[in-house]
């Protein structure tokens, strides 16, 4: 018979499955649950022993602390584990107040987990006290985007992360890319999945676009997934497409994008390390347009349309250098060849 039980509520069926894969690598007889909503939950211990609650803080309907305290009312000497993708003091305070065994700020560490998990189900023998959760707040001082996207680089093992935003700018950055010169190229490509995705998502009744874009390449491979409403995340690495990795790079890269989310209020009015000559382009080409959008709404005259053209052609046309000449020019002097057809 298992010697534990452990209940993993969360709702994200990705998160739930790779720290199920984590706790199954223990050497211990121990029954694993997944359940994704706190409604199943409830009737699963009021018919089941729990050993060891582990749960998403921000749960459909309500919160992990919340969880907690009606799991304790069948079970009060159940262990419990929370884990969230926000990083704020206050929930930190709340979890401690409230009495979790642990808390954990996502990406998870698999190895942290799994201490955690053995040492408060008493599977090793250990003379150290649990660390406090109260004494891990300067942590959250140290979760600023630089250090999230770091964060994701190690765990993917890959070459570079990004994260954009619509207009192209490069809000943060952890390595560079393989070939840095087509950057502003790979930028202004990536901005049309943008765009695509996030109409789709609204075609189909998304308030914020969830989709992924995969490319296998010979030399390496790409993520671009969208976070939040406006920003995207872009991974390039050697072998992140592979099947045998597929599974645990999403897992990762989900976890990552809730933790990276809530983290964008406050960064998104500093830039750094950015090539902006994508989000210039696109300004400046909205700006020269917007005028021939705005006529296109009326039936224009021939003269109209001609004018508009002249116009662009005088405003676009290729500075003159005054050691050359143009062909007309050359035509008046005489230099060019005489047609002999």
């Amino acid at each position: 018979m298992p010697s534990y039980r452990i209940m993993i509520v969360e709702d994200q069926r990705e998160v739930s499955r790779l720290l199920h894969s984590a706790l199954d690598t223990l050497e211990n007889n121990l029954e694993v649950v997944e359940i994704s909503s706190a409604e199943e939950a409830f009737l699963d211990c009021a018919r089941n022993t729990v050993d060891l609650l582990v749960a998403d803080y921000r749960l459909p309907g309500l919160t992990g602390v919340e969880l907690m305290h009606k799991v304790r009312e069948y079970h009060p000497r159940v262990k419990v584990i929370l884990i969230t993708g926000q990083t704020s003091p206050k929930i930190r305070k709340e979890v401690a107040e409230a009495g979790a065994d642990a808390f954990f700020v996502k990406p998870v560490s698999t190895a942290d987990f799994l201490d955690a998990v053995e040492r408060h189900l008493g599977l090793v023998e250990t003379s150290l006290p649990p660390e406090p959760i109260a004494a891990l707040e300067d942590e959250e001082k140290q979760n600023n985007l630089p250090d999230l996207l770091s964060h994701l680089r190690q765990k993917l093992e890959a070459t570079a992360v990004l994260l954009i935003n619509d207009t192209g700018r490069v809000l943060a950055r952890a390595g560079d890319l393989p070939e840095s010169q087509n950057e502003i190229s790979l930028l202004s490509s990536l901005l049309s999945i943008q765009s695509a995705g996030q109409k789709i998502s609204h075609l189909i009744g998304q308030k914020a676009a969830s989709n992924w874009h995969i490319f296998d390449g010979d030399q390496y491979d790409l993520i671009f997934t969208p976070v939040g409403l406006t920003h995207s995340l872009l991974v390039i690495g050697k072998g992140l497409a592979d099947e045998s990795r597929m599974l645990k790079t999403m897992a990762v890269f989900s976890m990552a994008c809730k933790t990276i989310e809530p983290a964008l209020g406050e960064a998104t009015s500093s830039i750094s390390g950015v090539p902006e000559a994508v989000a210039e382009v696109v300004e400046k080409n909205v700006r020269e347009l917007t005028p021939l959008f705005k006529s296109a709404k009326k039936k224009l005259e021939p003269a109209e349309v001609d004018d508009f053209w002249d116009k662009a052609a005088h405003e676009h046309k290729a500075p003159t250098q005054s050691d050359m000449l143009s062909y007309d020019q050359a035509k008046q002097l005489g230099l060019v060849p005489k047609d002999e057809s």
